[in-house]
């Protein structure tokens, strides 16, 4: 995995990691109902995240509409929207870039995140419907069979989907932007440094018994098992120092 920063790819080395059969895997774990800037905006987050696209990288519409096989314009606006969240970055005269990871900025983030988290899954928890109950009783599920298999990108995808369910099924617009906002870039720091200084069994026990805690409609026990991610995840980014 290359240290952050150190590359910055030109549009031919964007697909080097490129290959019909992933895309066709990428397009499998989608649900059917995605738009084509939808379908763009999560194969893009998810290879920016990956570190597949790594920081310093300059991306391009048309290598990007290429390797995804969707249209440009689609491309264009996912990646206005990467922009809000924080992932890439528009500059003058030299396109679009991945944006660079910064622990203090992960740090002020987390600061953000344990209030909003331990809101929406107290709200997840007290209005999700019986159909939302049971995916996250099998996000929980997938969360620990991960666990079994230390699998770092499966963990990432079910992270992604609890993240979404969670936003949801708390039904409350305005937290949803803001924790949206912030989740990508989580996602990337945790990828960045997860092989080195994370207890990967431990994050997806820890995510499962919030899903877990949702899925049975016990507010008390998602705010608890929402701090007590936050917690690790604050400790595992200061690991990172060391790191």
């Amino acid at each position: 995995m290359p240290p952050a920063g150190t590359k910055r790819a030109a549009d031919p080395d964007i697909r080097k990691t490129s290959g019909s059969r992933a895309r066709r895997a990428d397009k499998s774990k989608e649900p059917d109902d995605l738009t084509l800037t939808d379908r763009a905006y999560r194969q893009l987050e998810e290879l920016i995240s990956t570190l597949q696209l790594p920081p310093g990288t300059v991306l391009s519409e048309l290598t990007l509409a290429q390797r995804l096989d969707i249209g440009r314009t689609p491309i264009r606006e996912a990646l206005q929207r990467l922009a809000r969240d924080g992932l890439v970055v528009v500059l003058p005269r030299r396109g679009v870039l991945v944006s660079e990871i910064n622990l203090r900025t992960q740090l002020r983030l987390l600061e953000t995140r344990r209030v909003l988290e331990r809101l929406m899954a107290e709200l997840a928890a007290e209005r999700a419907s019986d159909e939302e109950c049971e995916q996250f009783a099998r996000i929980a599920e997938g969360m620990r069979s991960a666990a079994e298999r230390a699998d770092g990108i499966e963990f990432m995808r079910l992270d992604r989907k609890l993240n979404t369910l969670v936003s949801e099924a708390a039904r409350n617009e305005f937290a949803s932007r803001s924790m949206g906002l912030m989740h990508a870039l989580s996602r990337r720091f945790w990828y960045q440094h997860y092989k080195r200084v994370a207890d990967l069994p431990l994050a997806a026990h820890l995510h499962a018994e919030l899903a877990a805690a949702i899925a049975r409609r016990d507010r008390k026990a998602a705010a608890a098992a929402s701090d007590k991610l936050i917690d690790y995840i604050e400790s595992f980014a200061r690991k990172t120092l060391d790191d």
